[in-house]
């Protein structure tokens, strides 16, 4: 196991999850299963209790831990993309699969867990600062999924 480790909180339902994130994002996996090894408040012995698994290689674990405790967007995964093709794609998965768009590039799994899917072209125009980022930012505000080519066009400072 890691030193440290992001523990997520799910209501009876991490491996579930695990498996979607292992299917959905690079360098993502299920790395082990664990078992209650008694009964405990939320859940049975024999039940699934934790689920080791990485998302764009980061460690995680879900803890099944029943309904005492929901996401909040309060936390996150930010995901960079390089194009509109892989934005789409993490974006469409994750509210394709009963989960629920937000703003400025933010959205949320069925599960609770917030996601940004974030091109490259966008935290790169941030960085520059000034007029272009004032101009990426702008751009960014109304949308929901961050459109790549409107994001272009505002870094080289042609109206949408």
């Amino acid at each position: 196991m890691h030193k440290s480790t992001i523990c997520l909180w799910y209501n009876h339902d991490a491996e579930e999850a695990a498996n979607f994130y292992a299917e959905t994002f690079p360098d993502s996996k299920v790395t082990g299963i664990h078992y209650a090894p008694s009964d405990f408040p939320d859940g049975k012995k024999g039940q699934v209790l934790l689920v080791e698994f990485t998302v764009c290689g980061i460690p995680c674990i879900g803890l099944n831990g029943g309904t005492a405790f929901r996401h909040n967007e309060a936390f996150s995964f930010q995901i960079a993309t390089d194009d509109q093709v892989e934005t789409d794609r993490y974006w469409n998965a994750i509210v394709d699969n009963h989960g629920e768009e937000s703003a400025c590039g933010w959205c949320k799994d069925k599960w609770g867990v917030s996601w940004q899917i974030t091109p490259r072209v966008l935290t790169d125009a941030m960085a520059k600062g000034g007029a272009v980022a004032k101009r990426a930012f702008d751009a960014m505000m109304p949308m929901r999924k961050i459109d790549v080519a409107a994001i272009e066009a505002a870094v080289r400072g042609e109206a949408a």
